[in-house]
């Protein structure tokens, strides 16, 4: 039996339908990513306040700089390491930014008491991958060979991001346990995209209809990938990673009503078959972004404070 929709996701859903917003996919990239900051300005919360914000920039592992912007969480003392979460931000690697993901960040460091180090990754399509990919590890090696600069505890490092984001994380997360660096002690996928075969059940069940769309993840992938090989590989598609085990402790939420549901639940499995401990939360009546709508969709906040409290206990064991 199908959960029903839940209420305030289908008015989400309703107010973008009258705005007759035209879908990313019919417009250029720097439109949609208009496009996409101003629905973040509709939808999410006013931002928290937080112990202190900044900017900063690290070099970039392709020339330049790589923008970062570090939370500290409200009520941690100053003087005292914190656990960190590097978070990369979704948006199908084409849209979004450190002001599109501001509110969550502030809400994810002061619910785990942790510092977050967002990462304003490289997009696509003027950057393809491995674009986004070399500037999230590096970010995080970063952070890690950085720790008592940016005020935190270097044995205490997760990754995690939501959509394109936690894709980006649960790469790092592969190549950084190849690597045997940097020690990670948790990752945390929201609503991931792992493989872009884009072929499972809930691909063809919410092909259309629930705000991302098979249309728009197609638009993506084009915009992402150098070409069809790029599928294959486990960078782009970590699902079809050969081996998940060693990885560090996983949690994973899903949503009833994304297409994207079958493939994060297919990675938990795996995770769970090769003995990564993984916590899996899935929320039957949700759609796909529903971490940023908590303005309209009132389960937002509960379920970023679920998050908050699975990074606590990452941190907690180290």
């Amino acid at each position: 039996m199908t959960t029903a929709l839940d209420g305030d996701a289908a008015r989400v859903l309703e107010m973008v339908r009258l705005s007759g917003r035209p879908p990313l996919e019919a417009v250029s990239p720097p439109e949609a990513r208009a496009l996409f900051l101003g629905g973040r300005e509709i939808l999410s919360p006013p931002p928290s306040p937080v112990a202190e914000v900044r900017d900063l920039a690290i070099a970039g592992p392709a020339g330049g700089t790589l923008p970062l912007r570090i939370y500290r969480g409200a009520g941690t003392a100053a003087d005292t390491p914190l656990p960190a979460l590097v978070f990369f931000h979704g948006g199908g690697w084409v849209v979004g930014n450190l002001d599109s993901h501001d509110p969550m960040c502030r809400h994810l460091a002061n619910a785990a008491g942790c510092t977050v180090v967002a990462v304003d990754y490289r997009l696509a399509p003027e950057h393809k991958f491995p674009a986004a990919v070399e500037d999230c590890l590096a970010a995080t090696e970063w952070v890690a060979a950085n720790a008592a600069r940016v005020g935190v505890d270097g044995a205490r490092l997760a990754v995690g991001g939501d959509s394109a984001g936690g894709n980006l994380a649960a790469v790092v997360s592969l190549i950084a346990r190849d690597r045997g660096a940097p020690q990670l002690c948790g990752q945390a996928l929201l609503y991931p995209t792992l493989d872009f075969g884009m072929d499972r059940a809930s691909y063809r069940r919410f092909a259309e209809g629930y705000l991302l769309t098979l249309a728009t993840m197609r638009w993506f992938a084009e915009a992402y990938i150098r070409g069809p090989q790029d599928v294959e590989d486990w960078r782009v598609s970590p699902l079809r990673a050969p081996d998940l085990s060693g990885l560090p402790p996983a949690y994973v939420l899903t949503a009833g009503y994304d297409p994207l549901g079958d493939e994060g639940i297919a990675y938990v499995r795996r995770l769970e078959e090769t003995g990564v401990a993984v916590r899996h939360r899935h929320l039957a009546g949700q759609i796909h972004g529903f971490l940023l709508m908590g303005k309209i969709i009132r389960a937002a906040g509960p379920a970023l404070d679920e998050i908050a409290a699975a990074l606590r206990a990452a941190f907690d064991k180290g």
